[in-house]
């Protein structure tokens, strides 16, 4: 069946609409202005956390601005070319026509994605840590296929990641592991992929090649910036310091420079190994601990409406996703319904759809 260009093009400016009502190019271009006159600022790089902060704010405005009027730009040569084909009653032109319409349906979509993330944090960095659950050795190795997963997912979009702290199982893969995801909207993004997840496949590990399940948690928090403050007295911090773990040779191994915040009123827990001195460590898990302590902030501040609002909705993100290899292979969100039938691409990171089913779904359970 012939594609139906008007009434397409019609959707597609419709729904460019709606997505430049939210973001406001107008306000955007002041935003802009402002961070460009603080970037030249000749002080500027007397702060240096202040200077990347203003930075990598005008970077991501500059992006989302550019990305808003590439998007008109495309709308409107699809539609000189559907004119031309049409015209010249060129099946060629009307072909790549209908080539560009789906490039160009897919990319909105994933704007419009992104208008969907207004939470408090959303447009934050995001610290994500990945804990194997039960399963023993299988359920390990399952949280290093996570966490290569999102690893992957990060590279493909050419986000910048940084591992900081693994914590290496005795047989095969990870009891836990923390990394940093850099990115605009990375918080809101990844937001939607935290629960348990579980794994059902022959074990590896198992001579006689039985079936297992096993699971593993995986937890999302915003990164602070240097203008959030929660104060966390020093009484409040039991600190252990031990040499870093993992395949060796690196100088990081060699002396005690990792680190082991335990936040005695809560019972959290932060480790670092990432960086080589002990005072970097410190600072970095000092970060962490205090993202941890803002998110439960929040929660408890949500626990405590929904109990006066009489909310008896399950809890977000418990069992949100099963990875079935055997005895058929299938990815499916148990929230969303969204499932996939090539696990092997999931793992290696192909994970954006379910992504934004989680943020579509989010979004109208609220």
């Amino acid at each position: 069946m012939a594609v139906d260009f008007p009434e397409q093009i019609a959707n597609l400016r419709s729904t460019f609409a709606q997505i430049e009502a939210v973001t406001d190019p107008a306000a955007l271009r002041e935003r802009i202005g402002t961070l460009s006159e603080q970037a030249s600022a000749p002080d500027l790089w007397d702060d240096q956390e202040r200077a990347q902060a203003v930075t990598s704010a005008l970077s991501a405005a500059q992006s989302e601005l550019e990305r808003l009027e590439s998007m008109r730009s495309r709308i409107d040569d699809l539609e000189v070319l559907v004119e031309m084909g049409v015209e010249g009653d060129d099946a060629e032109t009307l072909a790549e026509a209908e080539r560009e319409l789906a490039g160009v349906l897919a990319d909105l979509a994933a704007m419009e994605v992104r208008t969907l993330m207004t939470g408090e944090w959303d447009e934050r960095n995001a610290v994500v840590t990945i804990r194997s659950g039960a399963g023993g050795v299988d359920a390990a190795d399952f949280a290093a296929m996570l966490l290569r997963m999102y690893l992957r997912w990060a590279e493909r979009h050419g986000y910048a990641t940084k591992v900081l702290d693994t914590s290496y199982a005795e047989e095969a893969g990870l009891k836990s592991a923390t990394f940093e995801v850099s990115a605009p909207y990375a918080f809101g993004t990844l937001s939607v992929e935290a629960g348990t997840h579980r794994l059902v496949r022959i074990s590896p590990f198992d001579n006689q090649g039985r079936r297992q399940t096993s699971f593993a948690a995986v937890e999302v928090i915003p990164l602070i910036e240097g203008t959030d403050h929660i104060e966390v007295p020093e009484s409040d911090i039991k600190v252990d310091v031990f040499r870093s773990s993992g395949p060796g040779g690196q100088s990081v191994n060699t002396t005690d420079s990792a680190v082991r915040l335990t936040h005695l009123p809560t019972g959290l827990v932060v480790s670092m190994q990432d960086e080589k001195s002990q005072i970097q460590n410190r600072a970095a898990a000092m970060r962490v601990l205090q993202s941890r302590l803002l998110l439960l902030k929040k929660e408890q501040e949500a626990a405590q409406k929904k109990e006066l609002a009489g909310d008896i909705k399950a809890s977000w993100g418990d069992q949100m996703r099963s990875y079935v290899l055997q005895p058929y292979q299938m990815v499916k969100d148990l929230r969303t319904e969204h499932e996939s039938g090539n696990p092997s691409a999931i793992f290696d990171g192909d994970i954006d759809a379910f992504i934004d089913a989680g943020i579509r779904w989010r979004r109208s359970a609220h």
